[in-house]
C-alpha cells in the first residue's frame, strides 16, 4: 500500500523540513511514502473563505483517483492514541487499499465536496498545531505506527 500525505503550500520552516525528512527517511523502509505539496492559490487577498476552501478542493479532488482511499486530517476527525493508529494503519493495508492518501487543508479547512468524497477524517490531537507542524507531526506518527507493527524498540509503552 503506498502512502501520501496530501498538502497544501510549501513548507518553509528549516526545522519542520529538516524533521520531515528524517521521518520520511525511516518510512521508506516499511512502506512507500511521499508528501505531495499542490502549490498555494494565487491572489487569496481576493478569494472569500469559501471561494478559497472551493480552489483547494479542486485541487485536492484532481489528486485523487477511482480507488484511492481519501483520509481528512481534520479537527473533528476520529482521535487515536499511537498504538490505535497503528492498528487503524495495519486494517488499511490487510483491507488491500492500494493508495492510501491522508490530506490536510488549507486555513480554512476542506470544501464540501472534499468532505462528500473522503472516506474518513483523523484529529491528531484537540490542540491545534500550524500546518506546518502537523506535516512533521503526522509523518513521525505514521513511521511510529509502523515501529509498533514491527514490535520495534521506538514506541515504549
Amino acid at each position: 500500500m503506498k502512502t501520501t500525505l496530501l498538502v497544501i503550500g510549501k513548507t518553509d520552516k528549516d526545522f519542520v523540513i529538516k524533521g520531515i525528512e528524517e521521518y520520511q527517511k525511516r518510512l521508506v523502509h516499511y512502506m512507500p511514502y511521499e508528501m505531495k505539496i499542490i502549490p498555494d492559490i494565487k491572489n487569496t487577498k481576493n478569494l472569500s473563505e469559501q471561494q478559497q476552501k472551493q480552489k483547494e478542493g479542486e485541487l485536492i479532488l484532481a489528486q485523487v483517483k477511482s480507488g484511492d482511499l481519501l483520509i481528512l486530517l481534520d479537527e473533528g476527525g476520529k482521535e487515536f492514541s499511537s498504538t490505535g493508529f497503528s492498528q487503524y494503519i495495519e486494517q488499511k493495508m490487510l483491507s488491500g487499499i492500494k493508495n492510501l492518501i491522508f490530506v490536510i487543508g488549507g486555513p480554512y479547512g476542506f470544501s464540501p465536496e472534499v468532505y462528500k468524497q473522503a472516506q474518513g477524517k483523523i484529529s491528531l490531537s484537540k490542540m491545534t498545531f500550524s500546518h506546518q507542524m502537523i506535516r512533521m507531526i503526522f509523518t513521525e506518527q505514521l513511521y511510529r505506527a509502523m515501529t509498533i507493527l514491527r514490535n520495534e524498540p521506538y514506541h515504549h509503552v
